[in-house]
């Protein structure tokens, strides 16, 4: 099996790279674009993964599963959202200045450093599953599926090294094919695994702790991958990696030139620390939502310990939907990290500014009319996807919808204050909507005629909270007010056509077929999802939301802005 393994990464590696050593350095666009296409296939997957998890665990069984990755995500951010950054930030800074040997020493220590931090939150994981679930979350049931996520803890920690490392070099392949390899393989696992432990008559706390075991065994597969990349494509030192100059100070480890090892861990920890704690922020605000709310349900709204879990795990439901916009942008911030990083290193500022004003209007483009369309067809988006479902979940999915285009606002301006040496900022910003949202979710959920509800509110206003805080950071640390109407205006009005054709289209079938059942829902949703595309493409052209120049940073693109006119 490992022969068989190693050939296909091998093959898949010498595809993308064309055979030679190393990918062409990407600019972001490029890079962006690659990752895209990756989170593409990720989301195919990771729906055919959670929408028959779903469906096979039911609400109440997915709460246990919801819960748990709560908790799992707040590790997870911990290991992986600051430090890889951190790491991509470094290299990115060496490779701009053509120090090769400065890159691949700190990487060595990065990779030892993110072992360290693994195995600590992995023996946390593993040791403490019953407190978490019992005391943290107020599901006990979910401390199986705690215990069940530590392997892969430390074997993402390994992975992100690699990552960032890649990134730091504006190479987005590798973490492209990485993570679709590790979807895939956490879905054929975790699918199986929980099918057939429900099967056996093992209950379902047992079959949902075998769901999030494919996320391990996903974890494995994408550390072999990236071990294999590394060892073929970054194996010796070279200036073809790099930015294509030397610099005479990279010299060996003994001239005392090349930075310490404990000069490395302190740069990444400073960096890194405020970025995860940060971002960490929001994994927490996970947790506390499932506690705060299955408390609130119970102890204020009068809700059962069954209905809150119902409530709960259908809000769970929404949510993997509500992720979908962000899932997008994130291949974006990924990449104006190091761009913009190399772009102040060599101190050109005003392509650093260019590049933040770029990436948020095409983020713009990407997300408000994702969010849009959420809203808008909420309801028979959720009735084909999750069919049986709580009747509240519509209604979640409808807000939420809402605030998915303030969420990938936020992630767009934490990545430029990141990238811009003020990551410090962005921890300030995201403890400030955290506590709005702890606000708002307190005294709402415990209302039962709104309950459940109260939970997508609070992330609506916490996030509009927090892309204003990162806006007036930008202003005053950067000296760079991003020209807001020139940003949003053009895709705000592309994404109100859309939305106005896919509610007439829906409505308009619906009433000539009748949704009714499950098939006709599904048909007419079809078709307005089909129609409102077309609205958009056309929209955002007429109206220049995207430009030929924008095109022309894409692999193909002038050809297709040619095809499409666009100016």
């Amino acid at each position: 099996m490992r022969v068989y393994l190693e050939r296909i990464f091998k093959f898949i590696v010498s595809l993308l790279s064309g055979g030679h050593r190393m990918a062409k350095k990407q600019n972001f666009i490029h890079g962006a674009a690659i990752l895209t296409v990756g989170v593409i296939i990720m989301k195919l997957l990771g729906f055919i993964y959670k929408i028959p998890l779903g469906n096979i665990l039911g609400d109440e069984g997915y709460s246990m599963f919801t819960s748990a990755y709560s908790i799992y995500f707040i590790f997870f951010t911990l290991a992986t959202a600051g430090l890889p950054v951190a790491l991509s930030r470094l290299i990115a800074e060496a490779d701009a200045n053509g120090r090769a040997k400065q890159e691949e020493k700190t990487f060595r220590v990065a990779l030892a450093t993110f072992a360290v931090i693994g195995v600590i939150f992995a023996l946390i994981l593993f040791l403490f599953p019953e407190w978490l679930a019992a005391k943290y979350l107020e599901n006990p049931d979910a401390a199986l599926s705690i215990k069940a996520m530590a392997p892969s803890i430390l074997l993402v920690c390994l992975v992100s090294a690699y990552r960032g490392y890649c990134q730091g070099n504006g190479n987005m392949i590798p973490t492209t094919v990485d993570e679709v390899l590790e979807v895939l393989f956490k879905v054929i696992s975790g699918l199986i695994l929980a099918s057939c432990l429900l099967k056996a008559g093992f209950g379902k706390p047992v079959g949902s702790a075998g769901a999030i075991l494919g996320v391990s065994i996903g974890s494995v597969i994408s550390l072999l991958y990236m071990i294999i990349y590394k060892r073929r494509h970054y194996s010796e030192l070279s200036a073809s990696y790099t930015a294509g100059i030397h610099d005479p100070n990279d010299t060996p480890d003994d001239d005392g030139v090349v930075d310490s090892a404990w000069k490395i861990v302190k740069d990444i920890l400073s960096i890194g620390i405020p970025i995860a704690f940060g971002a960490c922020i929001m994994a927490i605000l996970n947790s506390v939502d499932s506690k705060l709310c299955m408390n609130r349900l119970q102890s204020a709204a009068g809700f059962s310990y069954y209905q809150a879990k119902v409530l709960y795990g259908v809000y769970g439901k929404a949510q993997t939907l509500f992720n979908l916009p962000a899932a997008f942008i994130t291949p974006l911030t990924i990449a104006i990290v190091p761009e913009i990083s190399g772009a102040i290193a060599k101190g050109a500022n005003a392509a650093a500014r260019r590049t933040s004003a770029d990436a948020m209007r095409i983020s713009a483009v990407i997300s408000l009319p994702m969010g849009v369309g959420l809203t808008v067809l909420a309801y028979p988006i959720m009735n084909v996807l999750y069919p049986n479902s709580n009747a509240a979940g519509p209604g979640l999915l409808a807000i939420m919808g809402a605030a998915s285009f303030f969420v990938c606002t936020v992630l767009m301006e934490n990545a430029i204050l990141q990238a811009s040496g003020h990551e410090k900022l962005t921890m300030v910003t995201m403890i400030s909507g955290g506590l709005v949202k702890i606000i708002v979710n307190w005294f709402l959920v415990a209302q039962r005629s709104i309950n459940i509800y109260g939970a997508p509110v609070g992330t609506l206003v916490s996030y509009v909270v927090m892309a204003l805080m990162n806006y007036i950071f930008i202003c005053v640390a950067l000296k760079h007010r991003p020209k807001l109407f020139g940003i949003f205006a053009r895709p705000l009005a592309a994404s109100v056509l859309m939305g106005a054709a896919a509610w007439a289209i829906y409505g308009l079938c619906s009433r000539f077929i009748g949704a009714v059942s499950w098939s006709r829902i599904a048909l007419c949703m079809l078709v307005a999802i089909a129609v409102s595309v077309i609205v958009y493409l056309v929209s955002t052209i007429a109206l220049r939301s995207i430009t030929k120049e924008d095109m022309k940073l894409i692999p193909g693109g002038e050809k297709i802005a040619n095809f499409l006119h666009i100016r």
